[in-house]
């Protein structure tokens, strides 16, 4: 049995249909901040960040 797809499902789909986020992510990996040798809090994964700036720039958050 097949669910029915969901808004945020279809939303989704397209999105990562749209961008092309392999480029995106060898563009701007290189200056994505790093862990440091000191500790600290850890950066975020890129794509997830990458996918949230996207998403507020599509809903002008």
């Amino acid at each position: 049995m097949k669910k029915k797809q969901t808004r945020r499902e279809k939303f989704l789909a397209e999105m990562e249909a749209v961008v092309p986020w392999t480029r995106l992510l060898a563009l701007i990996e290189p200056h994505y901040p790093k862990a440091g040798p000191k500790g600290g809090r850890p950066p975020m994964p890129l794509e997830t960040m990458l996918r949230v700036y996207f998403l507020q720039q599509w809903y002008a958050a």
